[in-house]
């Protein structure tokens, strides 16, 4: 026999549009296609198939099913053989067993307990009075009810109990509701309350539609502005992109997906009619989000903001679909637009018209260093490449790669041959990181879901304490520096005024310390925290661990600036080594004194070590 897991998969990957599209000629009617009915012969479009729920239905003879059903009573197939046709066009191996697991998958409580809590938030929307607030917000983003009910938006009251109370009433204690993330504790007063509370709500449902989380954005003051849920048993932000489950079919029939920065850009695309648009949650693409869109396709469209923040997200998303073995296209809005907004304001067409004058990722690069002038004189050229070199080592596509390398050659004047070996002898060792060298994974080759045991935290902590054993003293110093601002918020401003966020190397303490500034002295623990990615929870909760560590805080903060400083110094002198084969002679000469500088200035720092500098270590 067949396994229920296989048939589900099997099922759930297929395009039953795509396949019954084959026998009938199928045309969209709004989330559905229509068509004449092959079983009654009729010749209006009474017979439907849903691409969001799989199946199909004729209003006439009443004839209904699903994707299996269809080869059955269409095709004559039987029941195993249409498994296996449909799994065969999808890549995935079917097995036979000796008999069908009758077992109930462990993460259903978990699915019912985030859909009971979704028809919750969407109750609360439309309730007359407790939902205005958040209604009033639609209507200034031109949000209609038929789209906010499409996609299940709701709204989290600030009440403190009418969720719980409402959940506990269906029989999900709070125990449950604690560990699905939708209660939090406040380590002030142990208190439970909401996670989300005077927040907008959007359903976070994995590629097979299950409820595995929420996103909410905030309606007042305040920070976080978008809060998404915690790490459970069933989701992880990193491993989950919003909008596939509804976006999938299409991403395979187009052979493309446009990936967008926010919530309220892919309902509006959606909308719009531009099917194959997903969003990561909240954060940069990450590794498994990008394997996940290569189950789909190999083709990716960027369309982020066009602000510094928007340019930033969308080269590194670029760099993780390269390692990946994407196509990446870029598309350019006009100034001060977003795809909300511009979709908003000129429609569907005018966006798809957009996507059809993208540009490739790299040749984008090229185009706004050009324009910025940093060709135009040498130490901007070897910076220019510098930013140009990831990229290039990122595309496991050994064309694509070549590709890069001329053009860069052309637009630096430095000779191709120089810049290859460049980006090979980096790219043998530094990263570290796994990178795609094969054809897409079959869907049964798939990583499994997070499991519903919560993973041991003592070997992640061992992990953790070995790492920062291995960590260089530059990297000691960010770690002194945000231990001073976490025990002690006076110093918050005045160390803001003096370190710049791009000082940090370490992300998880970047990302502390930029959330601290932004939140302010004032903000708790609870507030920085839930403003954070799991990584940088856990680092600041290995600072908290730490409360006696800190003993002399002028020196400690002195001697952290110092290192900091030294650092910077030494990679300036790493820069102008690499920078001297390109420079003439006047500019061989100008870089040569300001390294003799530089090592004059170092021997003033002589040799200050942070494990000396009035604080002492467990």
């Amino acid at each position: 026999m067949i396994s229920d897991e296989t048939i589900e998969r099997v099922r759930e990957a297929a395009d039953i549009v795509q396949i019954i599209g084959e026998h009938v000629n199928l045309k969209r009617s709004g989330a559905d296609f229509r068509g004449p009915c092959p079983f009654h012969q009729g010749t209006h479009r009474n017979f439907s198939v849903s691409p969001k729920k799989g199946i199909y239905y004729c209003f006439v003879c009443h004839e209904g099913g699903d994707v299996f059903t269809f080869l059955q009573k269409r095709l004559g197939m039987e029941w195993p053989a249409a498994v296996r046709h449909v799994a065969e066009r999808v890549g995935i191996e079917v097995r036979e067993t000796e008999t069908r697991t009758q077992d109930k998958d462990a993460r259903e409580p978990f699915w019912e307990l985030n859909a009971a809590a979704a028809a919750f938030f969407r109750d609360m929307l439309w309730d007359e009075t407790i939902g205005k607030p958040a209604r009033d917000y639609l209507a200034l983003r031109r949000v209609s009810r038929e789209i906010a009910d499409r996609f299940g938006l709701g709204f989290a009251p600030r009440d403190l109990d009418a969720m719980r109370e409402h959940l506990n009433a269906l029989g999900y204690d709070d125990n449950r509701l604690a560990e699905a993330g939708l209660l939090v504790t406040r380590e002030e007063t142990n208190e439970q309350r909401p996670r989300f509370r005077n927040r907008l709500i959007f359903p976070i449902h994995d590629a097979s539609g299950h409820h595995v989380g929420f996103g909410g954005r905030l309606l007042g003051p305040g920070e976080p502005k978008y809060l998404n849920s915690a790490d459970s048993p069933i989701f992880s932000k990193s491993r989950v992109l919003y909008g596939l489950n509804w976006a999938k079919h299409s991403i395979r029939r187009e052979d493309r997906v446009v990936l967008v920065e926010g919530y309220f850009d892919a309902v509006r695309l959606w909308s719009a009619g531009l099917d194959p648009v997903v969003a990561p949650l909240g954060t940069a693409l990450t590794e498994q989000q990008a394997a996940l869109l290569g189950r789909y396709t190999r083709t990716a469209f960027l369309l982020y903001d066009s602000d510094r923040a928007g340019l930033k997200a969308t080269f590194r998303a670029g760099d993780e679909l390269l390692r990946h073995g994407f196509a990446v296209q870029v598309v350019t809005l006009p100034d001060g637009e977003d795809p909300d907004s511009f979709v908003d304001s000129k429609g569907g067409d005018a966006l798809r018209e957009q996507l059809e004058r993208s540009v490739d990722v790299f040749e984008r690069k090229v185009q706004l260093l050009e324009r910025a002038g940093w060709f135009a004189d040498l130490s901007r050229k070897r910076r220019a490449l510098d930013r140009l070199l990831p990229t290039i080592r990122a595309t496991v596509d050994a064309l694509t790669r070549d590709l890069y390398l001329s053009r860069a050659s052309e637009a630096a004047g430095v000779a191709k041959d120089l810049l290859a070996r460049e980006v090979d002898a980096v790219a043998g060792g530094v990263s570290g990181r796994t990178r795609y060298t094969g054809p897409s994974p079959r869907p049964e080759d798939r990583e499994p879901p997070p499991s519903v045991e919560e993973p041991g935290r003592t070997r992640t902590r061992d992990r953790r304490t070995q790492e920062r054993r291995k960590r260089g003293r530059g990297e000691s110093a960010e770690r002194e520096l945000v231990r001073v601002m976490v025990h002690e918020r006076g110093q918050v401003d005045a160390l803001a005024e003096r370190v710049d966020p791009a000082d940090f190397q370490n992300a998880e303490l970047r990302e502390i310390f930029q959330t601290l500034v932004r939140l302010g002295d004032e903000a708790s623990i609870e507030d920085l925290s839930s403003a954070l990615s799991p990584a940088a929870v856990e680092e600041v909760q290995a600072l908290l661990e730490e409360p006696d560590a800190l003993v002399d805080m002028r020196r400690t903060i002195d001697d952290s600036l110092m290192m900091l400083r030294k650092r910077e110094m030494k990679a300036r002198m790493v820069e102008i080594t690499r920078m001297l084969p390109l420079a003439n002679g006047e500019e061989k000469d100008e870089l040569i004194r300001e390294k003799i500088r530089l090592q004059r200035e170092m021997q003033t720092f002589g040799g200050t070590d942070l494990s000396h500098s009035g604080k002492t270590r467990s």
